[in-house]
Formats: C-alpha cells, structure tokens, sequence
C-alpha cells in the first residue's frame, strides 16, 4: 500500500525529541539521513562521529492527515526551539522494493575470467567462471569498490590448489570465487553468524563441495596457516588485528588486504612493512586494494 512520508531536516542534538514525537503521532519506521549526504567511510578510532545536518524521516500509513501532523510537529518545533528546516510530506507510491533491488543487481566482470552474478539471472559469457550470488543480509555483492579490486586480485593471481583464509567473509563472496577459480580449501571467519550462514548458502548454490570450505565466528588457532589471506575490512581494524592476520599467513604466502580510503593506504602499509613486501596499490573509485609477500 502507499505510505506517507514526513522528513524534518535539523540537527543532531534534536533528532531524540523529533523521533519520539513521530513516534506518539503514529510513525511506523523513522530513519536518520545526513542532509547534506557527506559520508563518514570510517570513524578516527575512539570517536563516534555526528553528521552537522542531519534529516528524520518518518513513515506513516496514507490514511493519517498529513495537514495535521505537519501542523502537530511544527508546532512542537516552535514550542522546543529547535533548529529544523521546512517539513516535507509526501506520499509515497506502492512498490514492489525487493523486485526493484533485484532489477538495480547486475552481473559485474573481475578481470577476464571471472564474472559475478545474481542468482536470478542468467551468466553474460557462459564459458567464464561464474560466480552465482544471493547477498542475503550479509555485506558483499561484488558491487563495492574494495570486493571488486579483491575479485579482480583473485582472476590474476589464483593458480590453483591454494589454501585461502577469507577474513571477515561478510557474504562469503571472496572465498566462495578463489574456490571456483581453483583454490583447494578455504575457510571463512565473520564475528556476524548472518555472514556465516550467506556464506554457506552461496556455496551451496555455487556447487562448492562443503568439505572444500568451513566457516565460523570463532577465532582460529595462531598455528593454522594459510597460502592466502584475503581481509576486506576496514583500515583500523585492520591495523588493529594485524598480529592475528598476520599469524594466519605462511612464509612467502600471499596477502590482500582491503577496505582502505586512499589517503589510509600509506599508514596501513606502514604497519606491515616489516612482513608484507608490498606490490603497487590497485585503486578504484577512492578505494584501495595492497596486495603482497609475507618476507618471513
């Protein structure tokens, strides 16, 4: 059915007393956006960061009188005092939103021989390596910048027969194509337990055998090594468990780290230039991948 939109632009320290009001007036759901859209990629660590601007927006089944309750809320914005700019409601029009995510989800290439593709569609080149995707609730599509420099790393390096370490498999996307692309074993660790089941459901539906691969959200034994170790995190965290990565990762294996800004790329390679000799940084859309050598 349509549903009534209300969005409220102001500012941080107001969006409690807005939010409980839309609440009070019947508000189904009520999201935070930053107006101004300037995202925060990663906080510094130890800090929570708060956009300047900030939008409530709460939603309301079509029948409730939107002259009313843009009235009632502007009427405790003045009461209040607060900070707000015009309030806008809107309806919204009935949609199918899971076939309109579906038809938004196309095939993506990672290097020449490898594509990822919705489960829903067919394979462009049948003769490549296709990887058949459900994200699930699980982060990794293939669509975002630091999983598509990782897939291309993995079509140009994987030789097969290796054993590969997907650190913070999210939706197993990684893993899962070392596998098909030829690696004899890979394991998947996530501290969310969703990742951990999309990742067993996108193996399945790969063909991937599951004594090929395991995956848990316990962390692994110091002494279990790996050929290659793939983290698609974030730049803190990875500095954080740089120790524990690390550990996982054989004398003159391989490593590729990822989920690094630009501008993070230089602090995250001096933590780990005492054991990873680095090849040149492959960058895409602000994003950058560092692939290396463990020297010992």
């Amino acid at each position: 059915m349509p549903w009534l939109q209300i969005r409220i632009p102001t500012l941080p320290q107001h969006t409690e007393t807005l939010e409980d009001a839309l609440l009070v007036a019947g508000c189904q759901a009520v999201t935070l956006l930053d107006t101004k859209d300037q995202p925060v990629f990663e906080p510094i660590r130890g800090t929570t960061p708060l956009w300047q601007h900030t939008t409530i927006q709460g939603l309301f089944e079509q029948d409730i009188d939107a002259k009313q309750l843009t009235a009632t809320m502007q009427q405790l914005i003045d009461s209040e005092g607060i900070q707000a700019g015009e309030i806008v409601a809107e309806i919204l029009e009935d949609k199918d939103w899971e076939r309109e995510w579906m038809d938004n989800f196309k095939p993506i290439q990672c290097g020449e021989r490898l594509w990822i593709v919705p489960s829903w569609l067919e394979a462009p080149d049948s003769n490549a390596i296709n990887l058949k995707l459900d994200p699930g609730l699980a982060f990794g599509t293939g669509t975002h910048p630091t999983t598509f420099l990782c897939l291309r790393w993995l079509a140009e390096n994987i030789q097969g027969d290796e054993k590969v370490l997907d650190f913070g498999c999210g939706s197993g996307i990684l893993g899962i194509a070392a596998l098909l692309l030829g690696a004899q074993q890979m394991t998947g660790t996530d501290i969310d337990p969703q990742a951990i089941s999309a990742t067993i459901a996108n193996a399945e539906a790969n063909g991937i055998k599951r004594e090929s691969f395991s995956v848990t959200t316990e962390p692994l034994p110091d002494t279990e090594q790996y050929n290659t170790v793939i983290a698609n995190i974030l730049a803190g965290t990875l500095i954080d468990l740089k120790q524990t990565i690390l550990s996982h990762l054989k004398p003159k294996g391989s490593i590729v780290l990822s989920g690094i800004l630009a501008h993070q790329a230089d602090m995250v390679i001096e933590h780990y230039r005492n054991q990873i000799q680095f090849e040149p940084t492959t960058e895409h859309d602000g994003w950058v991948a560092l692939s290396g050598i463990k020297t010992g």
